[in-house]
């Protein structure tokens, strides 16, 4: 298959998302030219043979293809969006070249989007989950991983479940979402699109150009995201993770339902502990309904869903305590979400911490029994606890807050979810959950 043949793209930014996505347009006929700032990236991608240019110095391409981590607006466009823009050239993300590609094979194989500030890889998953236990063909990434365009080609019967950023929702220009899911919105990533306006536009992205059969699934407990139902061209299925949704699905009493009754009791769903994680429900349910998979079936998945690393992941319980990774929470908004799932915890906090630090977290806070501190922003965390009364001390780094954690045994939970970014001790939240992770079953071992 060659369906960009006498296409010319630029490959802008080669790490696995990107070479992946240059090899892939490669293969299937394009003319390809790849860069990235990083001599090591663009030595891999000779050794692949690959054509190196620099679109920046000059752009002779019907499509700049651009990792979604190098800004094409905000705060300072990159010199190659800003060749782009100068050349009339599209700037796309690889999801928009997997739709054409599927749709320029003749398949029509379904692509479900899912975004919102919080939630959006657990949704995602937990889709790709019921669709696989229900026997249907399905790929799950993007965001997520693995990259689209590393991705197998499907049929008509196939679906494709995205994990789908705000960065990447900016740069699409013909694909369309049969069944569209908007979570939640809460102010981030606004130094990357100038204001919460201009977030809530790049979200509202994944119901574009949806038509008549398509489904748009809609949280509605937050304005922002419940505004998105106003208005869409395709069916509309509302969602909540406390309030009846006429036409929707909702979770009542713990209990996850539509308007034909009850599917599962989330209580007996060990890997979707908390609100956030009911209205998480209610979206895949309400998502895979859309793709007429039976109610049953829909039950069957949520209930063995596994869970994802990083995301309230469980690691271990010893000595009468649980130990928690919630490293993916990155902002205050994650971590409420994570705060409100236990009555009593210890909590490790810290990091580089965006706006506002944690002062919106101040309901939540009299769940705390004691904060642990770490990170280049501590002592700004510390300001906002003692001004709440909450027992807390700086111990400087994960393993300092572990062992203290250990030793005081201060509540029945042990929560690592920082509420803050980890790049000043750590390269990705990833490497700061795994890290937590290999020291807790290291002193499990030891406790046992």
């Amino acid at each position: 298959m060659t369906p960009f043949v006498g296409q010319r793209v630029a490959v802008m930014g080669l790490g696995k998302a990107g070479f992946d996505a240059a090899r892939r347009l490669r293969d299937w006929g394009a003319d390809v030219t790849a860069w990235d700032d990083c001599a090591d990236a663009r030595d891999r991608a000779a050794a692949e043979g690959l054509t190196l240019r620099d679109p920046a110095e000059g752009l002779d391409a019907d499509a700049l293809l651009l990792s979604p981590g190098i800004p094409h607006t905000h705060p300072v466009p990159h010199a190659a969006a800003q060749a782009a823009r100068a050349a009339g050239v599209p700037i796309l993300c690889d999801v928009e070249f997997l739709f054409r590609a599927v749709r320029a094979s003749g398949s029509e194989a379904r692509f479900v989007g899912v975004t919102g500030t919080n939630g959006k890889s657990t949704v995602t998953a937990l889709i790709h989950h019921i669709l696989t236990t229900a026997g249907r063909v399905s790929e799950v990434g993007g965001n997520l991983g693995p990259p689209a365009l590393g991705l197998n080609m499907l049929w008509h019967e196939g679906i494709y479940t995205l994990e789908m950023s705000s960065y990447m929702l900016e740069r699409l220009a013909r694909m369309r979402f049969n069944t569209g899911v908007m979570l939640n919105l809460s102010p981030d990533h606004l130094d990357r699109h100038g204001s919460m306006a201009g977030y809530v536009a790049a979200k509202a992205n994944i119901f574009a150009r949806q038509v008549a059969g398509d489904t748009a699934v809609v949280g509605m407990d937050d304005e922002a995201s419940a505004a998105m139902a106003q208005g869409r061209a395709g069916f509309v299925r509302r969602i909540s993770a406390t309030t009846r949704q006429p036409g929707g699905v909702w979770c009542d009493d713990g209990v996850l339902r539509d308007e034909e009754g009850a599917f599962c009791d989330l209580r007996e769903a060990r890997a979707l502990p908390g609100a956030h994680n009911a209205q998480n429900a209610a979206a895949a349910a309400a998502a895979c309904l859309a793709l007429d998979v039976p109610r049953a079936a829909i039950a069957a998945g949520v209930l063995s869903y596994p869970g994802l690393p990083h995301r309230l992941e469980r690691v271990a319980e010893f000595g009468g305590v649980a130990w928690i990774n919630d490293s993916k929470a990155t902002n205050a908004d994650s971590a409420a979400r994570a705060l409100a799932s236990y009555d009593r915890v210890a909590w490790i906090v810290g990091g580089i911490a965006k706006d506002g630090g944690i002062e919106s977290l101040a309901p939540w806070l009299g769940r705390v029994a004691k904060a642990y501190l770490i990170g280049r922003d501590a002592p700004l965390l510390a300001a906002t606890l003692a001004r709440h009364g909450v027992p807390h001390a700086v111990v400087g780094d994960l393993a300092s807050a572990i062992a203290a954690a250990h030793a005081e045994a201060a509540a029945p939970v042990v929560l690592l979810s920082p509420a803050c970014a980890s790049w000043d001790q750590f390269p990705g939240f990833d490497a700061r959950g795994d890290a937590f992770r290999a020291q807790v079953l290291a002193l499990a071992g030891g406790a046992r």
